[in-house]
């Protein structure tokens, strides 16, 4: 009786053996079993990460992934809130042909949405840089006093911080209009800075950098503190200017800092509602300051058109996403060319 563990080979050919024959290896010999282990421990390798967080990941798309197919489904239908619930009549994508069509759309509210996030990005991360650049020159004592100091600005609510501002440019006695009429620039009396786009927009921005910058400069200060300080000595004896030292030392070192910081800032005032609601016309009342998460707002719960907001409120959706594929790309490739 031959040991199991052996690998049995039988020849079997035409008439009980012949030239040709075939082997056939015993599935349960060591060959085999080495490989029934290799599929096995691939399994388990594959399917691990997967087990460990579906709890995880049953609870987002319990908490975002259904919001979102309900907010999809709201969009196709015409609803009626009744007491006790509401009806939904379908309508396909009637909501989306007359939002796409709309002159409010394209001359106003996407405008304002696209050119207040790019003015409101490119402000905070270069006033965040900045400020990570002072940080990081500064003593440990004198860094973490200032550190509080601006973290003091990011844990302020947006209501409260938006409040603020209009405090400061509230027309005739507000600290910046008594500043700027003081000095010829307006009439407090008769101008009102929440009025038109402009004015309007800018403060709003003002509004948006105060309270996004900490997050930037505490990020960058992070980066720029892995930084070995003898890059910047062998800049300085090649004879680099300050200028010279960020742009090509600093930047190309923490650069993956500088993508995660953009794209977040970029996804986050995209979708900035707070701060233009509450300000004086925000609320619906001027139109000409609408972006689309108040125009989304307003056409659901002040019109009561809750299939045309959820159409709005998908379309900033896709905004984010393509944005949000954008920077799973750029750090994809980012990680691939330091390979």
């Amino acid at each position: 009786m031959k040991d199991a563990t052996v690998v049995k080979d039988t020849l079997v050919g035409e008439g009980g053996g012949g030239p040709e024959a075939t082997v056939r290896r015993d599935p349960a010999g060591p060959d085999g079993g080495a490989e029934a282990a290799r599929r096995r421990k691939k399994w388990v390798t594959l399917t691990r990460p997967w087990l460990l967080l579906t709890p995880s990941l049953l609870v987002l798309a319990g908490l975002l992934l259904w919001p979102l197919i309900q907010v999809g489904k709201l969009s196709l239908q015409d609803y009626e809130v009744k007491f006790g619930g509401g009806v939904g009549t379908f309508t396909g994508f009637d909501h989306y042909s007359d939002l796409l069509g709309s002159d409010l759309l394209w001359r106003t509210v996407l405008p304002n949405t696209v050119f207040f996030a790019v003015a409101c990005v490119g402000l905070t991360v270069a006033l965040g840089t900045l400020v990570a650049l002072l940080l990081n020159r500064l003593g440990p004592t004198w860094r973490l006093i200032c550190s509080i100091a601006i973290l003091a600005a990011w844990a302020m609510p947006a209501v409260t911080g938006t409040y603020v501002w209009i405090w400061l440019f509230q027309p005739q006695d507000g600290m910046v209009s008594q500043l700027a009429g003081s000095v010829g620039l307006i009439d407090p009396e008769t101008t009102n800075w929440f009025t038109e786009r402009g004015p309007f927009y800018a403060i709003a921005t003002l509004n948006v950098i105060h309270h996004g910058f900490p997050f930037v400069a505490i990020t960058v200060l992070a980066g720029l503190m892995t930084i070995p300080k003898e890059l910047y000595e062998a800049g300085e004896l090649d004879g680099a200017n300050a200028w010279q030292r960020f742009w090509n030392i600093t930047v190309p070192t923490i650069k993956p800092v500088f993508l995660v910081v953009t794209i977040l800032s970029t996804i986050w005032d995209f979708k900035v509602f707070t701060q233009i609601y509450l300000m004086p016309g925000g609320d619906g009342s001027n139109p000409e300051v609408y972006n689309l998460g108040v125009y989304s707002y307003i056409e659901a719960f002040a019109k009561n058109d809750y299939g045309a907001g959820a159409a709005a409120a998908v379309l900033l959706t896709v905004l984010l996403l393509i944005i949000t594929v954008v920077y799973i790309r750029t750090l994809f490739r980012q990680g691939e060319e330091e390979l």
